[in-house]
Parts: C-alpha cells; sequence; structure tokens
C-alpha cells in the first residue's frame, strides 16, 4: 500500500497501463506539453512521446470522434475532456456513436475508448461549468459510467476501464483530486460494475458515490457520536448499476436515504430509490429520503455555492427523518 493523492492514483494507473499495452494513447486539450489541465498526465509526454500523448484542437466532438475512429481499428484511446459539461459539444459522439456501434454492426465492432471528464461544483466555476449530468449519461445502453470517490478505486477502476472493449465515461470529481488515501500498488484492477460498503452500519442505508462518499462518511461519523450507525454503500458505478450491496443492506436497516450532488429530479436517487421499492418493498419500514442540489443552476458567489450543494447537516437532517 502506497498513501497518495486520487491525482497521483489516476496518474499512477494511466501510465502502469501505456507501458504495458503500446496501443494505449492519451489525448486531449493540453494532455501533452502542458500536462493536463488537472496535472493529471504531467511528464507523460516527455516519457511517452508525442504519438501516443496527443495534443488536440478545442473541440470536444472531434477529440471523441477521433477516439471512437481510433479505437475501431484496434487502439485503445483515453480521451480527456477538460470537463464533463463540454461534453454536451459531444452528445452524438458519446451517447449515439460509441455505445451503439457494437450493436448496430452485429457485434464486428468494438469501442475500447475511455473519456476521463471532470465533474461537480465546489470550485466557484459558475453554472456552466459546475454541473453534474451524471445521470444524462448513464441512461445510455452500451456506456459504462463510471465515477469513483477514493483513491484506490480511481485506480483500480480507470485500470478496468482502460482494459474493457466496451467505452467508458470516467468521471473524476474536481475537489477530489487531492484527496488522499491508501491505495494498493502494482495491477490493481476492480471490477466495473460492483458497489461496496465503505462502512457497516445497523441503523440507515445511505447510498452515495464520488464526492458524496465523503460528505455521507462526516455525516456517518457525527451521528455515531448520537448513537446512529449508519451503513455506506458506495455505487462506484453507475451504468452498469449493482444493486446487490444496496438490497442486502437495506433489508438489515429498513431505511435509506440516497445522497448525490446532481440534481433531485430524474437523477441517480430517483433510480435508487425506485429499485430499493420494487426489489425490497417488504422491507421497508420508513419513506426513502433523497439528498442532493438544489434545483437552481449552481452559483457562482461561494457562500451561495455551498448553499446550494449537499452538505453533512443536510445528510444528518435526513437520517433522522427516516428514523
Amino acid at each position: 500500500m502506497a498513501r497518495m493523492t486520487m491525482r497521483e492514483a489516476i496518474s499512477q494507473a494511466l501510465w502502469e497501463e501505456m507501458e504495458l499495452d503500446p496501443k494505449i494513447f492519451i489525448m486531449g486539450e493540453e494532455v501533452g506539453v502542458w500536462g493536463g489541465t488537472y496535472a493529471v498526465t504531467k511528464g507523460f509526454y516527455d516519457h511517452f512521446g508525442e504519438k501516443r500523448v496527443r495534443d488536440t484542437p478545442i473541440s470536444e466532438n472531434a477529440i471523441v470522434g477521433g477516439a471512437i475512429g481510433a479505437a475501431l481499428p484496434g487502439l485503445r484511446p483515453v480521451a480527456e475532456l477538460m470537463t464533463i459539461n463540454f461534453a454536451f459539444s459531444a452528445m452524438d459522439m458519446i451517447v449515439n456513436q460509441a455505445p451503439k456501434l457494437h450493436y448496430m454492426f452485429g457485434g464486428q465492432m468494438r469501442v475500447p475508448i475511455v473519456i476521463r471528464a471532470v465533474s461537480g461544483g465546489g470550485r466557484q466555476l459558475a453554472a456552466t461549468h459546475s454541473q453534474t449530468p451524471d445521470a444524462i449519461f448513464a441512461h445510455f445502453p452500451g456506456l459504462y459510467v463510471v465515477a469513483p470517490g477514493t483513491p484506490a478505486d480511481a485506480k483500480g477502476l480507470l485500470k478496468a476501464a482502460i482494459r474493457t472493449d466496451n467505452p467508458v465515461l470516467f468521471i473524476e470529481h474536481a475537489t477530489l483530486y487531492q484527496t488522499r488515501g491508501e491505495v494498493p500498488e502494482g495491477d490493481y484492477v476492480i471490477p466495473i460494475g460492483k458497489s461496496t460498503v465503505q462502512r457497516e452500519g445497523r441503523d440507515v442505508t445511505i447510498v452515495t458515490y464520488s464526492k458524496m462518499l465523503e460528505i455521507s462518511l462526516k455525516a456517518a461519523e457525527q451521528l455515531s457520536k448520537e448513537g446512529i450507525e449508519a451503513e455506506i454503500v458506495d455505487l462506484r458505478t453507475l451504468r452498469p448499476l449493482d444493486m446487490e450491496p444496496v438490497i442486502e443492506s437495506f433489508k438489515k436497516t429498513n431505511r435509506a436515504v440516497i445522497v448525490e450532488e446532481g440534481w433531485r429530479s430524474y437523477g441517480v436517487g430517483s433510480e435508487v430509490a425506485s429499485r430499493i421499492y420494487e426489489e425490497a418493498f417488504d422491507y421497508v419500514d420508513a419513506p426513502i429520503k433523497r439528498v442532493a442540489q438544489e434545483e437552481v443552476p449552481l452559483p457562482y458567489n461561494r457562500n451561495l455555492e455551498q448553499m446550494a450543494l449537499p452538505n453533512v447537516d443536510d445528510v444528518i437532517k435526513a437520517v433522522k427523518e427516516v428514523l
């Protein structure tokens, strides 16, 4: 084990995979000479060269389209988008082309691409650069959507994403890059589509992922001081969505709070709550609560932004309402 930041864990996963497979290359805005907007690919250009670390024009549609074109004959591109907000400029490529070609051509084509995209608020980047639209992309079959909340999961899941023959949207939260944690060294791979229990408890199940894992863990520690033990299930992958640990936990606690950073309407929480009701209705002892961002474009002002985003107090309040 080595203690490192999420940025370092992502960088390590990329580096190790590129050393293993010469078909892997990186492309995106400022990924080369500059080392990436968030410094994830710093040093890659000097080590791997310009053919495997390619700076691109400012065109998300071209970046993802180029990655698809390179993947079809057998390369394995990792395309970096500066922010997931710009993914809307490449929606046709991300949701109409990459996930569907394998199906439309009877399995004759595969699109082994990873699209790395930075998501989330909390950095005063205003409404158009601070969204958490994860649920939108998770709606489309054929596209894996991965959103880790710890450095270890970031490394293990990114390695799995690079190795799968399916297109993957790999979401990295903007405020988690400096988060530190223990990360296994060497060839550490976590299967895509496997939720996990990050904290055991008996009184209530908190279902969450990405940045909200950190918020939920802090809330659970405060609740523990009051004698309330929350079990936390980290989804890690939104598509495919692994509900088994969620249902197992819910059958034990009979109560659930779902915490997501995106908006409540038509979100991840809605999907998870529906599945709990469908698969474990007889175990429901209280209405399922959802904690999410306020239904407004995220403000630039720091105080207003923090008021709009889910916080520890919101989670604690929701937990107490279901007990």
